[in-house]
């Protein structure tokens, strides 16, 4: 662990900020305690006053997403029924955060003392002294919008690490989505745990998200201005370290000139 510490602070982590991470552990490579070392090495880089985030997302819980139409595609409509028979209902205390989250969300969202927001598809948790401003009023019909932790966190001055993963991979860029004025709205369905325990289908409206965009949108943030992106190793992992908002501003900028 000491020498994750160690990298953390070459890369530039600081004590007291908001940092949202997004990590395969897998090109981390070995470590002591595994997940769990990780987890406390990113907690002693940030300190008492610093604040952990990670995406604990649920895209399965939705009838519009690709993990959901990965998983139907082919099904007869029989089929189809039994498998949202079998849906698991999001409960906000107890439902895991996706596998395609990565080990690091799931282990953040089980810390003692860390909030979740209250979306049933696109959670954040967090850690730390400015958890609840970041977790609450998660506004359904606003995943990652402008009333959602990812707006939180641009308004916040809060960085995002990357830790082998490409920059891309950064979620709040979603944010420049919301921006954009021709954005186009969809309709959502997921189920969720209603107070009483019964599982209760809800649907709602929302911008449409894409990805597709991603990949070409992180060469231009690689290629930005030199002091947007900090560099370097994370064990044995290459890790990038960017602010939110100027980021997210630089993609937005980007995506209206390919419009152009």
């Amino acid at each position: 662990m000491a020498k994750l510490t160690t990298d953390l602070d070459k890369l530039g982590v600081r004590a007291g900020e908001t940092l949202l991470v997004q990590a395969s552990l897998r090109a981390v490579g070995p470590v002591v305690d595994g997940v769990h070392g990780v987890v406390r090495a990113l907690r002693g880089a940030l300190g008492a006053d610093g604040t952990l985030v990670v995406y604990t997302a649920t895209p399965e819980n939705s009838r519009t997403s690709s993990s959901y139409r990965a998983a139907t595609a082919g099904m007869t409509p029989a089929q189809l029924r039994r498998h949202h028979a079998r849906m698991p209902a999001w409960d906000r205390a107890q439902t895991p955060a996706s596998p395609t989250m990565g080990r690091l969300s799931e282990e953040v969202r089980l810390l003692p003392g860390a909030l979740r927001s209250g979306h049933p598809q696109t959670s954040f948790t967090a850690i730390g002294p400015r958890a609840g401003q970041l977790t609450e009023g998660h506004l359904w019909s606003s995943h990652l919008g402008e009333e959602s932790p990812a707006r939180r966190l641009y308004d916040s001055g809060a960085r995002c690490l990357m830790i082998g993963v490409p920059v891309w991979c950064c979620t709040p860029l979603h944010l420049l989505e919301y921006w954009q004025p021709d954005r186009q709205e969809q309709r959502y369905r997921c189920v969720v745990r209603a107070p009483d325990g019964r599982r209760q289908w809800r649907s709602f409206t929302g911008t449409r998200l894409q990805d597709g965009h991603f990949p070409a949108m992180g060469d231009a943030l690689l290629a930005g201005p030199p002091d947007l992106l900090e560099s370097g190793p994370v064990g044995d992992a290459h890790c990038y370290l960017m602010p939110i908002r100027e980021a997210v501003d630089l993609a937005d900028k980007w995506f209206r000139s390919t419009k152009d």
